[in-house]
């Protein structure tokens, strides 16, 4: 079955869908042929929009810019960090850092990489507009030693200094400076210069053409100074939003791998003699957060006070929600619920924590206490093409709030629209809202100065604890935790913080959520568990 005909049958089965049918041969029109020699065809369900690698710190794009750009460590198919554009470095003291630059580099336009390139990134990482201001320190100094060494000075030790540089890419500073893109692009700029669209890294593609929400194509950069293991002469991405439009494709061939798999559609990817779905646990935690910052909710019936700075009104949405029936109902048992904002695998005192139990009960009894025994009304955000379900898992918690009194209007839509309206340069515009995260270090001092450390209305603090979150007891623990090398205090100092965050119900963790990619059994590709879909390990056979 043809694309068109996959739309055809879709179609009759949803009844006149009109919507639909028109965004299914959208999708079939953007899906490019194949050409000549091995091209990756791959669709995901959301776009690939700026390509400024400091837009947005967001594991798919992310990923697919690390397919062109480059840090100064890069992570193996294992996730061990190991040299990148540095091929060493060393401490010199705790507070001054040495790294040596790997030589012989050129960017994609020719350019030379050089020590330069690092200074200036790092200035440019940590400017207005940047969404990847935590990678390095915002009070260290950058100091070119020669063209191919690099010092930094830090103002207090940092044994995990380096440990998110993988997803900090090096933008060369010569073609930064011609091309206007010395500032990086805000995620809410709705019309930046061209050079938002334009890229030029070191890795092993490039991007020869993008056109965001339609098409990007990528071709193998055959100057790479790396060890080739893929056998691609290009990729060509396609976003396509619709569940049963990206199945269809990857099951009638016009593409070669999709991400994600609709729950539903694993067993019917596996059953087809032609395609395979690759599944496997995530590092991602799922949570709901709350604006604990205003004074008065905009979204809210309750006027004149914020019903979320009360602990018990926090507590009683994490009871009302059932989250057995949206592992076994929306996931279809394809995730697993925590008890904290990190995946179990990565905090080893995990197992120490348990989730505040299901039970609507307490729950209104907890909302007439805190002064709502009739509940009240309050405004959710949620992507519709980030994670797993994501829309699905909204739309339940909706309706678990509902049975307790609390009416919640949902307001869905795609990630472009969604970060923009809740991240910093959108103003944390946000009551309520969902957000996946995976730690870029894969550590807990991540997502505690990243979710749950104060912040200012501008976002000075923690960067992405859109809810606002504060208590200067977690604050002072995360400047412990983030000097301390042995790793026995370091572990009892981030319990002490998790702790806290639980008993005052900060946010709401939901589950880690399971990896699904579908696949053509003609193509092997690394799955790795941080979700990044990198094509310089993809083979076509």
């Amino acid at each position: 079955m043809d694309l068109r005909s996959a739309a055809r049958s879709v179609t009759r089965r949803v009844g006149r869908g009109g919507l639909l049918l028109g965004a299914m041969l959208a999708a079939t029109t953007a899906i490019a042929s194949p050409e000549e020699g091995k091209t990756l065809r791959f669709a995901f369900q959301g776009s690939l929009n700026a390509l400024d690698p400091y837009t947005l710190n967001e594991t798919f794009t992310l990923g697919m810019l690390g397919n062109v750009y480059e840090g100064l460590t890069k992570r193996d198919k294992d996730l061990k960090i190991i040299p990148g554009l540095a091929e060493s470095w060393e401490m010199v003291d705790p507070l001054h850092w040495r790294f040596h630059l790997r030589k012989g580099v050129k960017y994609a336009n020719g350019n030379d990489f050089t020590a330069d390139d690092v200074v200036f990134s790092a200035e440019r990482v940590r400017a207005d507009g940047s969404d990847l201001k935590t990678r390095i320190p915002a009070d260290s100094v950058w100091k070119k030693i020669d063209d191919h060494t690099v010092e930094v000075e830090l103002k207090t030790p940092n044994p995990i200094l380096f440990a998110e540089w993988d997803t900090w890419y090096i933008i060369d500073k010569e073609w930064a400076e011609k091309e206007g893109a010395v500032k990086p692009v805000s995620a809410k700029d709705t019309n930046p210069a061209p050079s938002a669209y334009m890229a030029n890294g070191t890795g092993p593609f490039t991007i020869e053409s993008h056109e965001p929400g339609v098409k990007t194509i990528y071709k193998a950069n055959k100057g790479w100074w790396g060890k080739v293991e893929h056998n691609l002469d290009g990729v060509v991405f396609t976003p396509i939003a619709a569940d049963g439009t990206r199945v269809a494709a990857l099951l009638s061939g016009d593409v070669d791998l999709i991400e994600p798999v609709p729950v539903q559609d694993i067993e019917r990817i596996k059953s087809d003699p032609n395609t395979d779905a690759l599944t496997g646990p995530e590092l991602r935690v799922i949570h709901l957060g709350f604006n604990q910052f205003r004074d008065e909710l905009p979204t809210s019936d309750v006027k004149g006070k914020n019903p979320f700075r009360d602990a018990n009104v926090r507590k009683a949405f994490y009871q009302a929600i059932d989250i057995e029936a949206i592992r076994k109902r929306v996931m279809r048992d394809l995730s697993t619920p925590v008890p904290l904002l990190i995946a179990s695998q990565l905090f080893e005192k995990s197992g120490d924590f348990e989730r505040w139990p299901y039970d609507p009960e307490a729950a209104k009894k907890l909302l007439a206490d805190a002064g709502y025994p009739d509940g009240f009304t309050i405004g959710m955000d949620c992507p519709n093409d980030r994670y797993v379900n994501d829309e699905a898992i909204c739309q339940a918690v909706v309706s678990m709030l509902a049975k307790v009194g609390v009416k919640v209007n949902l307001n869905a839509q795609p990630k472009a629209k969604y970060f923009a309206k809740v991240l910093a340069p959108g103003g944390y515009d946000t009551d309520f809202f969902l957000l996946g995260w995976t730690p870029g270090s894969f550590d807990s001092w991540n997502v505690l100065v990243s979710l749950a450390t104060c912040r200012d209305a501008t976002g000075k603090g923690g960067p992405f604890n859109l809810g606002g979150y504060c208590n200067t007891k977690v604050d002072e623990l995360a400047k412990q935790i983030l000097v301390e090398a042995d790793l026995a205090k370091r572990n009892d100092l981030i319990s002490q913080a998790y702790r806290i965050m639980v008993d005052e119900t900060s946010h709401i963790p939901l589950h880690q959520q399971s990896l699904a990619w579908g696949k053509r059994k003609n193509l092997d590709i690394v799955q790795r568990p941080d979700d990044q879909v990198l094509f310089y390990w993809a083979t076509l056979k």
